[in-house]
């Protein structure tokens, strides 16, 4: 899969828009950005992909490893 940057980390990712479901919580909702984020580790520093999704029922948007993602249906 090709990876198109959008700018500030922002990537294409082809379920944008979408209502997705993050495997790992359960919950549903419309996949809002998929960014290149830095995490700090003891290591040192680590790139993740990170999801963000938006719940149907509203509140704050969740983040989740992009292959926790799975499609419900195409976007709205």
């Amino acid at each position: 899969m090709k990876i198109t940057a959008l700018g500030f980390g922002h990537e294409e990712h082809p379920l944008l828009g979408w209502r997705v479901r993050d495997v790992a919580s359960g919950t549903e909702g419309n996949l809002m950005a998929v960014v290149l984020e830095e995490t700090v580790t003891r290591s040192g520093p680590r790139w993740t992909r990170r999801a963000y999704i938006r719940p149907v029922a509203g509140g704050r948007e969740l983040s989740t490893g992009v292959g926790n993602i799975e499609a419900l249906g195409a976007p709205d």
